[in-house]
């Protein structure tokens, strides 16, 4: 027995060494296939956002006009919350800032803590004529997306609402001779909100905003209203 076992020792010790082996790495693969799924079954799509605009005015008095480039800014941080298996949809809410300029002919003027409109006249020459507005943001929103746990490039299309409360705007006049600043008007909706759609692929995505109410609460230009709603156009950028 003894002789049969030296004979085919080295035989035996490589059939050892063989089926050790086998069965390292058939443990390895079974170990990193467990942290696949586990990792596949935790991942989210947590981002920080950053978008740019251009910002026009819808529901303008009789009068009323844009002139120059009205941009606006936005940047924030939204939490994923997926709702499916494949966490292809989800729902998520976060905080954020937005400056957003309104370049127009709307001339805004105060007195004694009363604020008063008007229309710049054609023949009236001036540099500069707008109103900005810096608010703190709650979006949120809908998520469809193509994501997978190992890639970050896909397809989406998040849409929600946005509510924005005003923490401090500013109407600038600046014409040949004369330089006029009103801050803290009043007669602005400190709680602004509105409707919005970001779609596109990987990091660079197109973006649309639409305001639910009026910009002004109580403003009246001629005895009506002004009614006017923020629409904004631009692209929004998704960072992990």
């Amino acid at each position: 027995m003894i002789k049969v076992f030296k004979k085919y020792r080295n035989s035996f010790i490589i059939g050892c060494v063989f089926i050790s082996i086998s069965a390292f790495g058939q443990e390895s693969e079974s170990l990193d296939e467990k942290a696949v799924v586990k990792l596949d079954s935790v991942y989210r799509e947590d981002q920080f956002y950053f978008a740019i605009t251009y910002n026009s005015l819808v529901n303008r008095p009789t009068g009323v006009s844009q002139n120059k480039f009205s941009s606006g800014v936005s940047l924030g941080f939204l939490r994923d919350m997926p709702v499916n298996k494949k966490r292809t949809f989800a729902i998520a809410t976060g905080l954020g800032f937005t400056y957003n300029n309104f370049n127009q002919n709307l001339f805004v003027s105060e007195q004694e803590g009363s604020f008063a409109y008007k229309i710049i006249s054609a023949d009236v020459r001036f540099d500069e004529n707008k109103f900005s507005q810096l608010s703190v943001d709650l979006p949120v929103e809908f998520r469809w997306r193509t994501s997978t746990y190992d890639s970050h490039k896909f397809w989406r299309i998040y849409t929600g609402l946005k509510f924005s409360y005003l923490l401090f705007d500013r109407s600038l006049f600046v014409g040949s001779s004369d330089r006029i600043v009103v801050q803290n008007n009043a007669d602005f909706n400190a709680l602004q909100y509105g409707a919005y759609i970001a779609t596109g692929y990987n990091t660079v995505n197109l973006y649309l905003y639409y305001g639910l109410n009026p910009l002004f609460q109580k403003a009246t230009l001629n005895g009506a209203s002004v009614n006017m709603r923020a629409f904004n156009l631009g692209i929004t950028f998704y960072i992990l």
